[in-house]
């Protein structure tokens, strides 16, 4: 059933610049991978200026100093921490937005359902810090053990959705909420164990902010501007806490509210009275202004039956997926080879460390935790769904890019050790990314989904 569109702009136009360009560039951001092909490529021109003859402008360019001067507040960053600390924060608020969607609307509000992705995630996070350890050892390198625990959310769905109805939806939906249950663990290592040292003034203001805009929500505080400028506050002080500031997108993510002002039915009676109430004499005096009033109204009624979790994941996720993971890639993958020896490059320790930490943590972590939770009756597989998909799954959760760059940053100063660790997790993500594929491309087509027994749709999901 097609609906008609009832409201139209220059973009949904047939003219040639929208019709041929635009609208093409739109439906391509609507695919499910789309958002890992743009990182993917944002982190091969990372590579490809690195090692090019102009590779030295690379450290130069994102090394540049930016300062920002008001009276006694004082504020310098290097380009590439402005994108850490400051443009990843709408990267983790979008994953905190999806983590409280998940916890109230979703999948992890159910604890039976819950259940296997979340002690299957807890397996790809301890064995891939074990093996990391295991090969590594201690010192300064040891500090680079919560790299290979990331699972990079759009890349793996992406790879699952290129290969179709070979892939049950409950697969697809295990892979999902384990990719989330992963962030949360990733979340609560970079706040434990890549934190510098705490300045507790900055922090209780920090937190401070947190309780007025929590406060405020439930004071029915609506205005944008108010929490756009508590937030930005709120950052502020966590970054001057020690605390990385990309916390506090989590934390903003986690006191967006989940449900709307006006519940389905008073929106409709709300609406109709208003529509009702635009049934005047054209004639009568001030009617325009009484219309345009009535117009203003129903917007704002129609906004607030929207969650405000909803309107702000539907309105960051485009930048998140396409703009700031993209630059964030090309901010940090640019790992210099150029003088090195390619076969020493991936046999160092650390490199190898985070590469059989994807590889190989992350399959025997998920499959054995899985395995055992089912055995013990704390789990059930999803339907049409065998021992055989989740351990292609797990090997597909062993693709790992955003969160695990990230932590590289978190736990390296740039250097010959930090670049060893991206090139781990280039050299572990491309091979579990093939190694699942591989291992998923041996089962048999789903059945067909028109049929009675058939999987319901899955959630529309999405960051990275």
């Amino acid at each position: 059933m097609t609906h008609e569109r009832l409201h139209s702009t220059w973009l949904h136009s047939e003219r040639a610049l929208p019709s041929r360009f635009v609208q093409p560039m739109l439906r391509f951001t609507q695919i499910e991978s789309a958002g890992g092909v743009v990182m993917l490529a944002a982190a091969v021109l990372a590579l490809a200026w690195a090692n090019s003859p102009w590779g030295d402008s690379y450290n130069q360019f994102w090394g540049t100093e930016f300062s920002l001067e008001l009276g006694a507040f004082h504020f310098q960053e290097t380009l590439v921490e402005l994108v850490n600390d400051g443009l990843m924060v709408i990267f983790f608020y979008v994953v905190g937005l999806e983590i409280k969607r998940e916890l109230v609307l979703g999948d992890l509000r159910d604890p039976k359902a819950a259940s296997l992705p979340v002690l299957g995630a807890l397996g790809g996070m301890i064995f891939p810090a074990l093996l990391y350890l295991l090969i590594v050892g201690g010192g300064e390198a040891g500090r680079g053990w919560g790299i290979p625990m990331a699972t990079d959310i759009a890349f793996s769905v992406g790879v699952l959705s290129l290969m179709g109805r070979r892939i049950p939806v409950g697969a697809k939906l295990f892979l999902l909420t384990l990719a989330i249950v992963d962030d949360i663990g990733a979340i609560l290592v970079i706040a434990v164990f890549y934190t510098d040292q705490l300045a507790f003034g900055w922090l209780a203001m920090a937190l401070g902010g947190l309780l007025l805009v929590w406060l405020a929500s439930r004071a029915g505080i609506r205005s944008l501007a108010f929490y756009i400028a508590a937030s930005v506050a709120t950052w502020y002080f966590l970054l001057e806490s020690g605390v990385h500031a990309t916390l506090a997108g989590v934390a903003l993510g986690f006191l967006t509210p989940a449900f709307a002002m006006y519940t389905d039915e008073e929106y409709q009676s709300r609406a109709s009275r208003l529509l009702a109430r635009q049934q005047f004499d054209a004639k009568a005096p001030r009617a325009a202004e009484r219309l345009d009033t009535d117009a203003l109204e129903m917007s704002a009624v129609a906004r607030e039956s929207v969650p405000p979790l909803a309107r702000m994941e539907h309105a960051l996720l485009p930048w998140s997926s396409f703009l700031v993971v993209p630059v964030f890639a090309l901010a940090n993958a640019g790992v210099d080879f150029r003088g090195v020896d390619i076969g020493k490059a991936i046999t160092h320790p650390v490199a190898l460390g985070v590469a059989v930490g994807l590889i190989v943590g992350k399959t025997v972590g998920i499959s054995i935790f899985s395995f055992v939770a089912v055995k013990l009756g704390l789990a059930r597989l999803p339907r049409h769904t065998g021992w055989a998909h989740i351990v292609g799954v797990a090997a597909v959760a062993g693709i790992g890019f955003t969160v695990a760059l990230f932590v590289t940053a978190l736990a390296f100063d740039p250097g010959e050790i930090a670049d060893r660790a991206k090139t781990g997790i280039f050299l572990g993500s491309i091979i579990a990314g093939v190694l699942g594929t591989l291992l998923l491309r041996t089962r048999k087509p789903r059945p067909d989904p028109s049929a009675p027994d058939s999987d319901p749709a899955p959630h529309p999901s999405g960051h990275h």
